[in-house]
């Protein structure tokens, strides 16, 4: 998960929205909080980002498992995902 918590922030071919991200620059266990850590804060982060959409739409593409992705828990996805399919 180390990977992931680094690589989230950073925009390359499939992120380049990643760039005007409001989580850019934040701390990754913010948006990847332990079982029993609030995600809050990393929630009110996303709250307020301009590309929110962008972001969860490319984190159910990718089936991104762990972690916030626009706005979202891991739970909060796979229910989207579970209505969709």
């Amino acid at each position: 998960m180390e990977n992931e918590m680094t690589a989230f922030m950073n925009p390359d071919e499939d992120r380049p929205w990643a760039a005007r991200s409001e989580c850019r620059g934040e701390d990754p266990s913010l948006f990847f909080p332990g079982t029993d850590d609030d995600p809050s804060i990393g929630l009110a982060i996303c709250a307020r980002c301009t590309v929110r959409q962008e972001c969860l739409d490319y984190a159910i593409e990718a089936r991104e498992r762990y972690g916030i992705w626009g706005g979202t828990t891991e739970r909060q996805r796979r229910r989207m995902v579970r209505r969709i399919a």
